[in-house]
């Protein structure tokens, strides 16, 4: 069993950076591939960026490759989500997940509560 707390969520300005932190308890989290997926009000979840148990393999939507950046510290049991270049676009709400590795919702077995992130035009 895994629980996962996100942090880090707030009001920025577009063009400003945000670091997102997932705190996890248990201690099976480094056999787990962690990410991030964000929601819309009236939209769907979409899958944000990805990193595998070891740390050395990393995926990214394509709205966010190149502006953010995703890193696990297994000694910290910790997944963090460093997002650069803000745009309004990038307003949702952050989910922190823990379980297989893909773009996929299905592939994940743990998901946090969420933490909001506001990017004012």
């Amino acid at each position: 069993q895994v629980q996962l707390v996100e942090s880090g969520g707030g009001l920025v300005q577009a063009g400003g950076s945000l670091r997102l932190s997932c705190a996890a308890s248990g201690r099976t989290f480094r056999r787990y591939a962690m990410g991030w997926f964000r929601q819309v009000p009236g939209k769907e979840r979409e899958f944000v960026a990805a990193i595998n148990w070891g740390g050395e393999l990393t995926s990214y939507a394509d709205s966010v490759k190149g502006r953010f950046t995703i890193s696990r510290d297994n000694t910290k049991s910790t997944v963090y989500l460093q997002m650069n270049s803000l745009k309004f676009a990038d307003t949702a709400v952050y989910y922190c997940v823990a379980g297989g590795w893909g773009p996929s919702e299905s592939q994940y077995d743990y998901w946090g509560q969420g933490t909001q992130v506001t990017v004012s035009s």
